[in-house]
């Protein structure tokens, strides 16, 4: 492979996972990196996104370092210690 597809937590392709700042928006690899884009600019975000699996549209604002959505659940399909056998897919 000659490209980059990310560099940690930004994706460099799109992806379902969008990531709103008061300056611009990006694309992350998951919902996890979506988390850590405003974690680590320390600025608030708008993270839009959908279920994986049934489509629905998902929306989870940070404000303040905090996560705000109290009806969603993030689950990992993938166990954290082998996100990185096959980081595409996880």
């Amino acid at each position: 492979m000659d490209q980059i597809l990310m560099a940690n937590p930004f994706s460099a392709v799109p992806t379902p996972v969008v990531v709103e700042l008061a300056s611009y928006s990006c694309f992350a690899n998951c919902i996890w990196d979506a988390l850590g884009v405003p974690a680590m600019l320390k600025q608030d975000a708008r993270i839009k996104t959908a279920c994986g699996d049934c489509g629905l549209a998902l929306e989870v604002s940070v404000v303040g370092g905090q996560v705000h959505d109290g009806t969603s659940v993030v689950h990992f399909a993938v166990p954290a210690h082998h996100w990185w056998d096959d980081v595409v897919f996880s």
